[in-house]
C-alpha cells in the first residue's frame, strides 16, 4: 500500500492555509479572526479553509462557550510539518522587522510545544554529553538516572511524560540548524518548564523566543550552556 502525498500536499499547496498552519506552530490556538488576518483573506474565505484543513486532520478545533479556536491535531502533525519545511523554500524577506524575525526564529523559536533552533539543538547536544540522554532505536532517546535527577531537581514531571500519549523522548531534525532537537513528551515538559521559570519568553515573532537574564543564569548553571 503506497502513501498519498498528494492528499496532504494540495492542502498546503493554497497560501492562506499555508500560512495558517504556520501560525499554528507555535503551540497556541487561534480564533478564525486572528487566522484571516495572519492570512490576508477575508473572514468568510478562511472558513472555508479551515473547513478543509479540519477534513483532511491537520487541524483540530476548540470551543470555549461560544467561542471557537483551532490548533494543529496533535504533535504528530506539528512534527511532520517541521521535517516538511526543510525541504520548503524560505519566506522572502522584504523589511527590516522580518529579518530581525527571521534571525529571531533561528536563534530560539518553539516547534509547537517543544524549543527548536540553535537553542534546541544546544540543549540536546548538552543532555546528551551530560550523560542525561543516551540514543535508544532510530531517532529515540533513553533519558539515564542521571538525566532523571536532575530535570526532575527544576520541575519536569517526568512521569508525566512517560504517561503521555506521544513519543517520550526523540530527537526531531531542525530545519534551520539541519541537526536535531529535542521533541517528545519530554521535550514538551522541559520547554514548558522554561517558560514558567521565565527563562524563556515568547516574542512578537510569532514562535520566537527569548532569553531573559535569569534564563542565560538557567542554562548556563543547569545545562552548561552559555552561547548558541
Amino acid at each position: 500500500m503506497g502513501t498519498d502525498y498528494a492528499a496532504v500536499a494540495k492542502l498546503l499547496a493554497n497560501p492562506a492555509r499555508s500560512a495558517v498552519v504556520d501560525a499554528l506552530m507555535h503551540g497556541r490556538p487561534l480564533a478564525a479572526g486572528e487566522l484571516a488576518r495572519i492570512a490576508g483573506v477575508r473572514a468568510s474565505t478562511m472558513s472555508e479553509h479551515l473547513s478543509e484543513l479540519l477534513d483532511g486532520g491537520l487541524v483540530a478545533v476548540i470551543t470555549a462557550g461560544r467561542h471557537r479556536y483551532y490548533q494543529l491535531s496533535n504533535a504528530d502533525v506539528a512534527e511532520a510539518l517541521e521535517a516538511f519545511s526543510r525541504i520548503c523554500p524560505a519566506t522572502p524577506v522584504r523589511s527590516l522587522r522580518q529579518s530581525s524575525a527571521s534571525r529571531t526564529l533561528r536563534a530560539a523559536r518553539l516547534c509547537y510545544d517543544h524549543v527548536a533552533g540553535a537553542l534546541g539543538v544546544a540543549l540536546l547536544d548538552q543532555m546528551r554529553s551530560s550523560g542525561w540522554l543516551a540514543s535508544a532505536s532510530g531517532p529515540h532517546l533513553q533519558l539515564t538516572q542521571p538525566g532523571t535527577r536532575a530535570l526532575a531537581a527544576i520541575g519536569v514531571d517526568i512521569e508525566g511524560c512517560r504517561r503521555a500519549r506521544r513519543y517520550f523522548a526523540r530527537s526531531c531534525l531542525d530545519w534551520t540548524e539541519r541537526r536535531p532537537h529535542l521533541a517528545g513528551s519530554l521535550g514538551a515538559a522541559v520547554t514548558s518548564v522554561l517558560l514558567d521559570r521565565e527563562w524563556l519568553r515568547r516574542t512578537d515573532a510569532g514562535r520566537g523566543l527569548t532569553v531573559t537574564s535569569q534564563g542565560e543564569h538557567g542554562l548556563r548553571t543547569t545545562f552548561g550552556i552559555s552561547a548558541f
